[in-house]
């Protein structure tokens, strides 16, 4: 396959990222009504969520000035359909995902008044619907950005925030949800229904 421009690797990622904000916007305001009545977020949390949220910024930076230029290499046109095509189901996922979790979720370790674990639409299949969107968004992002630092960068720093993060959310839901949390993992899965 032949290379692609690189003006269409930038305006698919501004539109991947002005798509995602224009997800999440709504349904963060709205859980900000919501008090908080468990906050488990730490120093190592805020710090990895900081470091996935400059990953994920990155191919903006990319985008608007030439300071990774040194860092680019030719963008395929193999690579960037199959990024725009994982952007395309991490964002259908993420607005599925935040649709059913309503007013439950939260940027970090944090359970919301009244609570409830949700167990319909795409939980029905997926314990961690959100992530597993935010980690094939990131694929997406490794794929469409020709770039070694800012195409790869969301992908590993999610990695490394799920790989912590997801434990410490089980254990959470354990203690709140009990017996109930624990059927729920016996009929789901983490992040790929019927796999993982």
């Amino acid at each position: 396959m032949g290379v692609a421009p690189l003006w269409l690797a930038r305006a698919v990622s501004i539109v991947a990222i002005i798509a995602m904000m224009a997800i999440r916007a709504p349904h963060g305001r709205r859980s900000r009504t919501v008090t908080v009545v468990d906050d488990r977020k730490d120093t190592w949390e805020i710090l990895l969520l900081l470091l996935s949220i400059a990953g994920w910024w990155l191919p903006l930076v990319w985008a608007a000035a030439s300071i990774l230029a040194f860092a680019d290499y030719p963008l395929r046109a193999g690579p960037l359909a199959a990024g725009v095509v994982c952007y395309a189901l991490g964002l259908a996922l993420f607005y599925r995902s935040h649709a059913d979790l309503g007013t439950n979720w939260s940027v970090t370790l944090q359970l919301r008044n009244n609570h409830r674990l949700i167990t319909r639409g795409v939980y029905r299949y997926i314990r961690h619907p959100m992530y597993s969107a935010l980690l094939v968004y990131a694929a997406g992002q490794a794929l469409v950005v020709p770039n070694w630092l800012a195409g790869p960068s969301y992908l590993i720093s999610l990695a490394i925030l799920c790989v912590r993060r997801v434990a410490l959310e089980e254990a959470m839901m354990l203690d709140t949800f009990g017996d109930e949390y624990t059927a729920y993992t016996t009929t789901t899965s983490r992040f790929i229904p019927g796999i993982w």
